[in-house]
């Protein structure tokens, strides 16, 4: 189970437009450096740098094939953060049907 700290980190790591847009790119599968800073904004070193702190917030993680380090999505990382946001909605459906059951109640009288 993750920890609330590594749940922030994973949120203020996404929180930056870039890191979104780096992390988006690794949705197709292991990348390196270079292939995802192509056709970004930023330089490659910029990339590197925002890969590191995903890294940290444990959302991506590397592997190195050869010379090349490759990125991709750590989905123990991810699957923590859905955890927790899917929490969120288990909230939001146990409250609906608290009321659904009120309302029932009271028609039921």
């Amino acid at each position: 189970m993750a920890t609330m700290i590594q749940i922030e980190r994973a949120l203020d790591a996404l929180g930056d437009p870039t890191r979104r847009a780096v992390f988006k790119r690794l949705r197709k599968g292991n990348r390196s450096v270079q292939e995802i800073a192509d056709g970004m904004e930023v330089s490659r070193p910029a990339v590197s740098q925002h890969l590191k702190v995903l890294k940290q917030a444990r959302l991506v993680l590397v592997r190195v094939e050869g010379t090349r380090r490759l990125y991709g999505v750590d989905p123990r990382g991810f699957e923590a953060l859905r955890d927790w946001l899917d929490g969120f909605w288990d909230e939001t459906l146990m409250a609906f049907k608290h009321e659904a059951e009120r309302e029932a109640a009271k028609e039921g009288r």
